[in-house]
């Protein structure tokens, strides 16, 4: 498909006075020639071939932005899951490799590196335990490095022996960064039906699927979004509205298309998707929150939310999927408190609880993202949280993951700042019945009727 200069006009528009960036541009490498029964030979390997394959992607990210006028907001890299080439190697801790992707991040000058991942949803091996074990060190000791575990799908059901496991790596992580707001649980995800070809952090992975390298790309857009839909007169009908969403969106990923497409060919490597998310920032007017507001929410969390979210998500897909070639990764609107100001507002006054975000997940993509809660939340609750999410995902057959940060040492009303892409999380109540019987009867959840498509 060309593009056209009429579409190039309405990008430096969009750009210019509604807040359009490209997300992010992620480098998908693989490591499956990494592997190396010593620790220290295995990180050589996986540093090189890091910044070898990727030495290139922030200079011509960097080009990218200056030809087309584009900002691109992050370069990110995503590597074959740890655990899937760390198994010709015996040691206990494996957090060294974290540390050389991270030597790497730090090489190439990329803001995240996602790949310290397993996937787990049928049954835990040995490696998978060591990655799972070493991730609250590896993510403490390392400022870019991102961990990502897959704990239940359509086809395996809910491994739930990996929930409760899950959970306390979570409160392990916030606890070996009390001192930097617990930033170490904020860099931790917990997957059903991860996707293996996502630009976004912190769940991007090089799925064993991929070429040798894979450009994907994230667009973004909320700003430009509210921008087209506060056109519209406060008497237009839903079906009006749905279609004025699907128009922006293929404007918005006809950028995203361009650039993915020019960064794949300039670095040599194979093209990969483009990711339809609508991703949002704490700048003002960069807000999921603040379009379902303008579809007619009096605020976020209200009666209605989910519907107004239902429609967007949906209409983002309808048009954005044919404005490129190849869509994947997650597609749909984000719902990361932390990172949305109208989404941090509102927990403020109360309208957005955690069971409302559920519901809210139900219709969009990812789950239950950069939420902060006490920090003296129970395992248990935390394991209960987690395994309603991936139910959710599993029952529904979509990608569902939960991001919660314990915010060890506070309650409910404190705020915990990260600053940049990660926002302010306010700490946010939790329902604290979950009880202490279903967290650990373990075993597996089985795979749902609807999984027998044979």
């Amino acid at each position: 498909m060309a593009i056209t200069p009429e579409e190039v006009r309405e990008t430096l528009d969009m750009v210019s006075r509604q807040n359009l960036d490209l997300r992010t541009i992620t480098m998908g490498v693989s490591l499956f020639g990494c592997a190396d029964e010593d620790m220290a030979r295995m990180c050589t390997k996986i540093y090189d071939r890091i910044t070898t394959t990727a030495e290139r992607l922030v200079p011509v990210a960097s080009e990218l932005e200056r030809e087309y006028g584009i900002p691109i907001a992050n370069r990110r890299v995503s590597v074959t899951p740890v655990a899937q080439i760390a198994a010709a190697c015996p040691d206990r801790d494996l957090s060294p490799i974290a540390r050389a992707m991270n030597r790497a991040a730090e090489t190439l000058g990329i803001d995240f590196m996602g790949g310290f991942s397993a996937l787990v949803q049928k049954g835990m091996g040995a490696t998978d335990r060591r990655l799972i074990d070493s991730i609250p060190t590896a993510l403490a000791s390392t400022e870019r490095v991102c961990s990502s575990v897959n704990v239940a799908s359509l086809r395996a059901g809910i491994n739930m022996d990996a929930v409760l496991l899950m959970a306390q790596k979570m409160l392990e992580c916030a606890e070996l960064t009390q001192d930097i707001d617990c930033y170490g649980a904020a860099k931790l995800v917990v997957f059903s039906n991860m996707v293996e070809d996502s630009p976004f952090m912190a769940g991007a992975v090089h799925g064993g699927g991929e070429a040798d390298a894979v450009i994907n790309v994230g667009v973004s857009g909320p700003g430009v979004m509210a921008a087209a839909l506060g056109e519209l007169p406060p008497d237009a009908d839903l079906t009006e509205v749905a279609e004025r969403i699907k128009q922006t969106a293929f404007k918005i990923t006809r950028a995203g298309e361009l650039m993915c497409r020019e960064a794949a060919r300039r670095l040599g490597a194979e093209r990969g998707i483009v990711d339809l998310s609508l991703a949002p920032t704490p700048a003002a007017g960069d807000s999921v929150a603040k379009i379902l507001e303008i579809i007619g929410v009096g605020e976020c969390g209200g009666p209605g939310t989910t519907c107004a979210l239902a429609l967007l998500n949906d209409a983002v897909k309808k048009g954005g999927v044919m404005a490129s070639s190849i869509v994947g990764g997650l597609s749909g609107a984000f719902i990361p408190v932390s990172e949305d100001a109208g989404m941090i507002r509102a927990a403020q006054d109360g309208a957005l609880s955690l069971e409302k975000l559920e519901a809210m997940t139900c219709v969009c993509s990812v789950g239950l993202d950069m939420i902060a809660i006490p920090g003296d939340t129970s395992v248990e609750t935390i394991a209960g949280i987690i395994a309603d999410e991936m139910a959710i995902g599993v029952i529904n057959a979509k990608t569902t993951a939960v991001r919660l940060i314990p915010a060890i040492g506070k309650r409910e009303g404190d705020v915990l700042e990260f600053g940049g892409l990660f926002g302010s999380a306010p700490v946010m109540p939790v329902n604290r019945f979950a009880g202490d019987v279903l967290a650990h009867r373990g075993g597996r959840f089985p795979a749902p009727l609807n999984s027998l498509k044979n």
